[in-house]
């Protein structure tokens, strides 16, 4: 099968400077890159054309030879074989940059300006545990942790005072160590000195080089009014320092609020049983409860509360957190039926039992009716 044209390969012009040359490369080999397109035969054929029709065109003495000859130029060995990679002189490192600016660098990212990315400190976990009220105000408290921080020493460096860190002999100071692998160019880390592209070779006697050092550590921190169970909160920077000056890694607080032997918590609300008397229900009066802030309130209830009635206090629930309102506090009744009844008790209720009628007690009125009813066919 005859090949195509390199420029109508890449779709460009053959007045096509080299920026446009590798404009489109770039487009084409994002979009038929085999990593994009697994098990895609047309596309990885597509992603060679593409890459084989590059290397000859963005190398000068190659294009000017192809644009004299067309691909009779590289038969017979003088060029690239038609095959992946099979450019002759032609180095998949050329196309480096192009991939590094779609991919990153293959195995794990670029690295920083300072070559220190790879040195971050780890993050930390805390857990910490705080009562219902405590979540209501807020509150401040002292947490101690063991971690690492940065030797004081040698200042985070790793090296004795009065040395710095020599380049690294392995990457030469670039942290990555680049090999071929067929077409491509894979990048990792550098196994010698962990990314930093530094080495130490006068290590520090407190921290043996690597710049930091475990110590036990104490914060004050803020816990903001409104968290609930499960709340994380992310101090940034105080997990455990980089190693050899890298960034220190963050601090996460996860909250977690105990059970209230008084109130259950939905989100913002609170809920609260509270018992009255029989006679209290069917009489009514007034009770007094207590609130989540360590205050009273007051609620009426009105003759014939029936049991399991809910009262709605509002603004008496938890905070919204970063907002200036509040939920609400909800109250349900709960009727409590007398037990260990004196003598005089039990008269008064037979009493009460004769006399009643059955506008006293429409609910079981309504029931009989429909179990007549059901009796009766």
């Amino acid at each position: 099968m005859a090949k195509r044209d390199y420029y109508d390969v890449l779709g460009v012009s053959k007045t096509a400077n080299a920026d446009e040359l590798k404009a489109a490369y770039r487009k084409l080999a994002v979009k038929y890159h085999p990593d994009k397109n697994p098990g895609d035969k047309k596309a990885e054929d597509k992603f060679k054309e593409a890459s084989e029709a590059y290397g000859v065109l963005s190398d000068k003495s190659k294009k000017e030879n192809y644009d004299n000859f067309g691909h009779a130029a590289f038969e017979n060995g003088s060029g690239g074989q038609g095959g992946f990679g099979g450019f002759s002189g032609f180095s998949s490192t050329d196309f480096s940059d192009i991939f590094e600016d779609f991919f990153g660098d293959f195995g794990g990212g670029r690295r920083s300006s300072k070559g220190r990315s790879n040195n971050r400190g780890s993050d930390l976990r805390y857990d910490l545990s705080i009562s219902l009220e405590d979540a209501y105000l807020g509150k401040k408290q002292n947490i101690q942790f063991s971690t690492s921080e940065r030797c004081n020493t040698c200042k985070g460096n790793g090296s004795k005072p009065g040395y710095n860190p020599d380049r690294c002999t392995y990457c030469g100071g670039n942290g990555r160590v680049r090999s071929n692998q067929g077409f491509f160019t894979v990048q990792q880390t550098c196994p010698q000195c962990a990314g930093s592209g530094e080495e130490i070779t006068n290590p520090c006697s407190d921290c043996n080089g690597k710049g930091n050092k475990q110590a036990s550590k104490k914060i004050s921190v803020t816990i903001p009014k409104g968290v609930d169970d499960g709340t994380r909160i992310r101090l940034a920077g105080k997990g455990e320092a980089g190693i050899r000056g890298g960034a220190a890694g963050d601090l996460y607080l996860f909250i977690s609020v105990k059970s209230h032997e008084l109130f259950k918590r939905s989100e913002v609300n609170l809920f609260f049983e509270f018992p009255i008397s029989m006679a209290d229900a069917a009489l009514g009066t007034t009770i007094e409860i207590p609130t989540i802030d360590g205050k009273k309130a007051k609620i009426k209830i009105p003759d014939g509360t029936q049991d399991g009635k809910q009262f709605r206090l509002k603004g008496k629930g938890m905070p919204f957190i970063k907002r200036g309102d509040y939920g609400d506090l909800y109250v349900q009744v709960k009727t409590e039926i007398p037990v260990y009844l004196n003598k005089e008790q039990k008269e008064l209720l037979e009493k009460f039992r004769k006399i009643e009628n059955e506008k006293s007690n429409p609910s079981i009125r309504k029931f009989f009716q429909k179990a007549k009813s059901f009796w009766n066919g």
